[in-house]
């Protein structure tokens, strides 16, 4: 008697390969010119009272990177006019962060992701990689801090060196005293300093611990020390999009921590805040400000970055609703409680801009419509069609509050056919008032001072 023969098993290699391609095309699919694209401006989504039109449901969510493909010879970003800019310092290995020494002497933050292994595993794992790596990001962290100087004022750095190394994905620093305060990626540490120090040997000693873990999704840790130098401010951003790796991952993220410098004892400050990046104190106010990444997967219209004043004990939405009580859906279970008493943000700034560099001017070197105001460094998007961010805006402020629409201060690092050659990230102002930019794929340090020709109010 005749039978058929048993059905053939795949090979594990063949099943890995077929998987690997289905997840090429779910990428090839959302990177293509096909899908949802927005309804309406970035202006239209910014300010006081942005635009919010009702949420998209797609089959795959709207990817749209920029490829990375870094600076040609000779070319800069565009400044606004009666702005010029100037390269500060070049080939740095993916330059984040940025902070300036009280003696002028520059501090970058050479930085990438940690490793991750429970955000890496399985398709979804494989794809992310993919897409970090065609963004210009996704290599080994350099994990060190570099220390650059202008020692004869022409506005280029002649002097670098590694200032510390051996760090875990740093990114925020602060100076308080003689500690200078490293945010690494699972804690914040300090070293000793001193004035014209250009190395330092000694081992970092932990002030706090730092959620992380062996998924951080969001893994820069921002930081900012008060006045007074008794609190550090620590930025910790979300576990996922919207709670997708279940809601007990994001214990203590989501959050701007307050941490006291004497005892290294923490507490959250501020909570529902999807991804906190870039903080400062106003300085007319007094008050925190921070940019926040807002969540994905909603439509090329939604969700506005934004940035904000923050207050002790506030709660912001995430990942509940967005933009104050507009409710998101997909976080199960539902907390109408939560919903009921999150805070609207001050001050959109747009869909998916990647809005992370924030930094208040205080300075005189820039002409006088910029004191006092914010510099908000956008990265740049991948979840909108068409583009956004990419650039370096400005959003006035009068008597410390946000009083007009935001002005393009440094663009033109998108080429015309969609690459980035560059990705703007931390501000800080240079102790003789320019405006410094790190831009990590363009591994460079951008300087922004008023053009030769323009007229100042000093």
């Amino acid at each position: 008697m005749l039978t058929d023969p048993p059905p053939s098993t795949p090979s594990p290699r063949l099943a890995r390969t077929s998987l690997r391609l289905a997840a090429l095309l779910l990428v090839l699919v959302a990177t293509s010119g096909c899908g949802e694209s927005a309804t309406l401006s970035v202006r239209q989504g910014s300010g006081p009272s942005p635009q919010l039109p009702p949420p998209v449901d797609t089959l795959f969510p709207t990817v749209h990177i920029a490829p990375a493909r870094g600076w040609p010879a000779g070319a800069m970003p565009t400044p606004a006019a009666g702005l010029a800019v100037n390269a500060f310092a070049t080939g740095l290995a993916h330059p984040r962060w940025l902070y300036v020494l009280p003696d002028g002497d520059v501090l970058v933050a050479e930085t990438d992701a940690p490793p991750k292994p429970e955000d890496g595993k399985g398709i979804r794992g494989w794809v992310m990689r993919l897409l970090m790596k065609r963004a210009g990001s996704g290599q080994p962290s350099p994990n060190r801090i570099v220390l650059l100087r202008d020692g004869d004022g022409d506005g280029v750095a002649e002097t670098r060196s590694v200032l510390l190394q051996g760090l875990h994905s740093p990114f925020g620093m602060a100076l308080v005293g003689q500690r200078l305060y490293i945010a690494d990626t699972d804690a914040v540490v300090s070293v000793p300093y001193r004035d014209g120090d250009t190395t330092i040997s000694a081992t970092p000693a932990t002030l706090a611990p730092l959620p992380a873990g062996p998924i951080n999704h969001h893994w820069t840790k921002s930081l900012v020390a008060s006045a007074d130098g008794r609190f550090l401010y620590a930025g910790i951003g979300s576990n996922s999009n919207v709670g997708d790796n279940g809601l007990a991952a994001e214990a203590g993220r989501a959050a701007i921590y307050q941490i006291d410098v004497a005892s290294g004892h923490a507490r959250e400050f501020a909570t529902g805040l999807r991804n906190p990046v870039g903080m400062d104190f106003q300085p007319d106010s007094g008050a925190l400000w921070v940019v926040v990444n807002e969540r994905d997967a909603l439509g090329s219209d939604l969700v506005p970055d934004y940035m904000t004043a923050v207050h002790d004990g506030g709660f912001y939405g995430w990942p509940w609703s967005y933009y104050g009580q507009h409710i998101d859906v997909r976080p199960q279970p539902r907390r109408p409680d939560l919903v009921a008493r999150a805070l609207v943000p001050d001050y959109a700034l747009g869909p998916h801009t990647a809005s992370l560099g924030l930094v208040f001017y205080d300075g005189v070197l820039l002409p006088a419509p910029y004191r006092h105001g914010a510099f908000v460094g956008q990265h740049g998007s991948w979840n909108r069609r068409p583009r956004s961010g990419y650039k370096v805006i400005f959003v006035p402020f009068t008597q410390g509050r946000p009083s007009g629409p935001a002005q393009d201060v440094l663009t033109g690092f998108l080429d015309a056919g969609g690459h980035a050659l560059g990705r703007p990230v931390g501000l800080a102002v240079a102790r003789d008032g320019a405006l410094l930019v790190a831009d990590d794929v363009g591994g460079r340090v951008w300087r922004v001072t008023p053009a030769a020709t323009s007229i100042q109010e000093k």
